[in-house]
């Protein structure tokens, strides 16, 4: 758990026990961050913060969704940002922040295993690493908020933009024709389709829920002089929605320009099975009567076998000659 205090001189650090005087002192920005919930972090939620248990659990379990919770004093958020994995697989990485006057509360939700810790805390240490380079001070926690929600908005576009390069990678194998196995490139696409629904989803269950921190503006626990940074949020979520359901809809196009030319293959072969199979029939039934009364015969009627091979090569031309005219071929 790292305690810091963000005042017009930077950023410092300070110990878990001096947060009662620095919550009392009201002065700058207290920012908590928790990696991971314990019973420490648990007993500094509940006892020196005093949030609600509903919130407390939220934190030290997995959410599905993302929600705000608004109380007279603070409001508490449950965010996520994707984070790319084996098989197309996209995890889900959460962030909870409890926003209020003085403070700021973030904590890193329970993440799977294969992500790695450093993906976990990324858009908390990089604002904070901008602080500390004096590139950004902010004046208030929803300030603070505010940066840390934009860099999760902005590794969203990022993720987006590896999804769409590698839709442009599969657009370009299917005009080329260089799909390969047919079964693992319809994989890649649906993959790919994947990564862009789940950015999508992220990004439009995020506005959904700053809407409707936007719908509270004037309560106490949301000033009205936020409506900028509520705005702006939303603007960026919305853009990344936006941006996802174009990529989506392109990939969609080249899915059906790859499915359309397969199926026309299979037609063309299709049809080709069946010149060959109404060539083949009439063959396969003069041979079959011919050969069930042939072997009454004592000896090889040369003058028989050749006129029924002739009769076989007539019938069979003149099918060729009409399904070619019919188109088939």
């Amino acid at each position: 758990m790292r305690v810091d205090l963000i005042t017009e001189d930077g950023i410092t650090a300070h110990a878990v026990a001096d947060l009662p005087a620095l919550l009392a002192a009201e002065k700058g920005i207290v920012w908590v961050d928790i990696p991971a919930c314990d019973p420490t972090s648990n007993q500094v939620l509940s006892e020196v913060f005093g949030f609600h248990p509903i919130a407390i659990t939220d934190c030290a379990q997995r959410n599905r969704m993302p929600r705000v919770h608004v109380y007279p004093d603070h409001r508490f958020y449950v965010l996520h940002s994707p984070e790319a994995g084996k098989s197309g697989h996209v995890h889900y990485v959460e962030l909870d922040q409890f926003v209020g006057k003085h403070y700021l509360v973030t904590v890193h939700g329970p993440a799977n295993e294969n992500v790695q810790s450093e993906r976990i805390v990324r858009e908390t240490e990089a604002v904070r690493a901008k602080i500390e380079a004096g590139r950004f001070l902010p004046s208030t926690s929803y300030e603070l908020s505010h940066a840390i929600v934009s860099a999760i908005a902005r590794h969203m576009e990022r993720f987006l933009e590896q999804a769409t390069e590698e839709v442009w990678r599969l657009e370009k194998a299917v005009n080329a024709g260089e799909e390969g196995d047919p079964e693992e490139f319809l994989e890649d696409m649906f993959r790919a389709r994947h990564g862009l629904l789940a950015v999508r989803t992220m990004a439009a269950a995020s506005c959904e829920v700053f809407g409707r921190v936007l719908g509270l503006m004037g309560s106490g626990a949301v000033p009205a002089q936020n409506r900028p940074i509520m705005d702006d949020l939303i603007d960026q979520f919305s853009r990344v929605c936006n941006l996802a359901d174009g990529q989506k809809d392109y990939l969609a196009g080249v899915i059906e320009h790859f499915r359309a030319r397969t199926e026309t293959k299979m037609t063309i072969a299709a049809e080709r099975l069946a010149v060959i199979a109404v060539v083949t029939l009439p063959i396969t039934a003069v041979a079959s009567v011919y050969g069930m009364n042939v072997i009454v015969n004592g000896k090889t009627e040369w003058f028989q076998l050749v006129a029924v091979l002739v009769a076989m090569v007539v019938m069979s031309g003149f099918l060729l000659r009409w399904a070619r005219r019919q188109g088939w071929w």
